[in-house]
């Protein structure tokens, strides 16, 4: 039996399913979140699915998060999908199930869960779901509303199809959930728009970044400079990329500061890796695109040494 299977047969045997997704999500973790639980509900429309985590209003348009209590969870499947590590998932009662399900394509440092179905070769956990659909999907249906959601997913973990985990695979998985629905140009509009204080925000990072001779660049985003801008922390995921169009930035850190006065660090890459330099400051994820935590200023600079570091390493070898 694979693991594909195994999960199909969790699922069936359930009469509840509730499905997490990490904290601060993005478009993979609510599209893979929301996709999944409308291919169970269509398909097994008599078992109670639950999608608990907090409502972001810019993620409205994928769809709305479910109130749990601890009660729901007596003997429940949990699923906690695109989340490496537990204390990233949304959600205080997510060991209360009776049997756990991790699906996910980030390295498995936090190897948890009953069952594990990790593939870091996936661009998103987007694209596994779809994946799983269509290998066990027999008894299964995908509606065009889990396909918009899968999409908008995949749309959201490759940028657009412009980041390396983009394979003929990805390709052929947002082809199939055209076909079956999707609206990929809807989906890609709003992904691609921005509000008036993110392009000035925009502006800001282009102007005050700074790079160095190795490649590395860096902006260090402070709680008054946001405020100024009216922008909040979710919002800066908007300005991410920016630095990897530049020609000559390889790889890059956005500094964001947290309300408790420490920062969010956002770690991007065209080449060198930048996963074990997150590891080292409480963070972690994949080779080219990570996050970590600085407590201050001080630690700001040391990560910056070594993003410098690693920056020269790589054009050294290369």
């Amino acid at each position: 039996m694979t693991v594909q299977t195994e999960i199909l047969t969790l699922i069936k045997q359930a009469k509840t399913i509730i499905i997490h997704r990490h904290q601060r999500p993005d478009p993979d973790a609510i599209g893979s979140q929301l996709g999944l639980a409308d291919i169970i509900k269509t398909s097994f429309p008599d078992k109670k699915v639950l999608t608990p985590g907090k409502q972001y209003h810019g993620f409205d348009w994928l769809g709305q998060m479910d109130t749990v209590t601890e009660e729901d969870y007596k003997d429940a499947l949990v699923m906690i999908l695109d989340t490496a590590n537990q204390p990233r998932v949304d959600g205080e009662f997510y060991q209360k199930g009776s049997t756990m399900i991790k699906i996910d394509h980030h390295p498995n440092d936090d190897a948890f869960g009953d069952v594990q179905w990790v593939d870091v070769d996936a661009s998103s956990t987007s694209e596994m779901i779809y994946n799983w659909y269509a290998e066990v999907g027999s008894e299964l249906k995908l509606t065009a509303e889990a396909a918009r959601l899968l999409y908008a997913g995949i749309v959201g973990d490759t940028g657009r199809f412009l980041y390396p985990a983009t394979q003929p695979s990805t390709m052929r998985a947002a082809a199939a959930l055209m076909e079956a629905g999707a609206d990929a140009t809807a989906v890609n509009r709003i992904e691609d728009t921005i509000t008036l204080p993110v392009a000035r925000l925009s502006a800001y990072v282009y102007e005050h970044l700074t790079q160095l001779d190795s490649g590395a660049a860096y902006v260090i985003l402070t709680n008054d400079l946001m405020d100024s801008f009216e922008i909040g922390d979710a919002s800066t995921a908007g300005v991410v990329p920016l630095p990897g169009r530049i020609d000559t930035v390889q790889c890059w850190a956005i500094f964001v500061q947290q309300k408790e006065g420490d920062f969010r660090i956002r770690l991007r890459s065209k080449g060198p890796a930048i996963n074990e330099l997150a590891k080292n400051h409480g963070g972690g994820g994949h080779a080219l695109a990570s996050g970590a935590k600085a407590a201050d200023q001080q630690e700001i600079e040391t990560v910056v040494r070594e993003l410098d570091q690693v920056a020269s390493h790589y054009e050294k070898e290369v």
